[in-house]
């Protein structure tokens, strides 16, 4: 069964976004130590589940990354690899490379049974907070920036029930984010 990996940027008091979706606190300023492991988590990934909101930013930009002639195999791996976004709205996609999702649990399901490589998820809150709350995610990669917003969007919030995850490892990085790498306890 294929994996489903979370890499998800969150400030220290655990928030994704601010109160109305900002991200200028998150720490995009990478250094070559976090390029490397972000690089070696997406190397297995044959297909990324993104939120509509967060597709459209992300698709046009990987896109435009990879098409041009400074472009390097990270930016076109983000762009070549297939992508399901998941939406309330769309019928259909305009990007290239797009099936549009709209089942959650089922999709995904299916996805996580199909042949394949890993499959990562990049966002948004509502989409992952569904993900998380339906037990569908194998692997937690939490970039922890190193602010604290007071208040903002929680992935966790759907989750009825405690989660127990095990922690596989910890890192720091130059650039001043620590990932927490976390697998789900398996349970009875």
């Amino acid at each position: 069964m294929r994996k489903v990996k979370l890499q998800m940027q969150l400030s220290l008091d655990g928030f994704v976004a601010g109160e109305n979706g900002e991200l200028d606190w998150a720490t995009f300023n990478w250094s070559e130590d976090i390029i490397q492991y972000v690089t070696q988590i997406t190397t297995p990934v044959d297909c990324i589940i993104l939120g509509h909101g967060l597709a459209k930013g992300f698709i046009p930009h990987w896109a435009a990354a990879a098409n041009t002639p400074e472009s390097d195999i990270f930016a076109k791996k983000m762009y070549e690899t297939p992508k399901v976004v998941f939406s309330k709205t769309l019928a259909t996609s305009d990007w290239e490379n797009v099936h549009v999702g709209r089942d959650i649990v089922a999709d995904i399901t299916a996805l996580k049974q199909a042949e394949g490589s890993d499959i990562i998820v990049y966002g948004g809150g509502g989409l992952v907070s569904n993900l998380i709350a339906a037990d569908l995610i194998d692997e937690y990669h939490l970039f922890i920036n190193p602010v604290i917003l007071g208040k903002g969007m929680s992935i966790f919030q759907s989750l009825e029930n405690k989660m127990a995850l095990n922690l596989i490892h910890s890192q720091s990085f130059d650039c001043g984010i620590n990932v927490l790498f976390y697998k789900p306890i398996t349970r009875p």
